[in-house]
């Protein structure tokens, strides 16, 4: 699936910027949470591609699920940041979930044709 290529890719590559910025201590993070956002989004877009051809209501309905499930992502990036914030460092955190959900949001638009 291209979604989930692209997913790991970026998952990579904020692990990689993280490691440049923060030290391999970030890596964890990063990667953690860009797969975590890879994870959701597939999810996400499971969820909607049925609703794709019915009514109005059942696409809204299942796209507010998915947006409900990207709003988990951070919820569990505030709580784990604030509980374990030597494991998963805010900064770090952040640029792993946010630096892959957003450019996979993008992409969704142009999958979901």
């Amino acid at each position: 699936m291209k979604l989930a290529g692209v997913g790991v890719g970026l998952t990579a590559l904020t692990a990689a910027v993280a490691w440049v910025v923060w030290g391999p201590g970030a890596v964890f993070a990063a990667g953690s949470f860009g797969l975590l956002a890879t994870g959701l989004q597939l999810v996400a877009v499971a969820l909607v591609r049925p609703a794709l051809g019915g009514s109005f209501a059942a696409l809204v309905r299942r796209w507010g699920m998915g947006m409900g499930l990207r709003l988990l992502g951070v919820v569990l990036f505030a709580a784990l940041v604030a509980l374990e914030r030597e494991l998963f460092p805010p900064l770090p955190s952040a640029l792993g979930y946010v630096g892959v959900v957003v450019p996979l949001l993008f992409l969704e638009t142009r999958l979901l044709k």
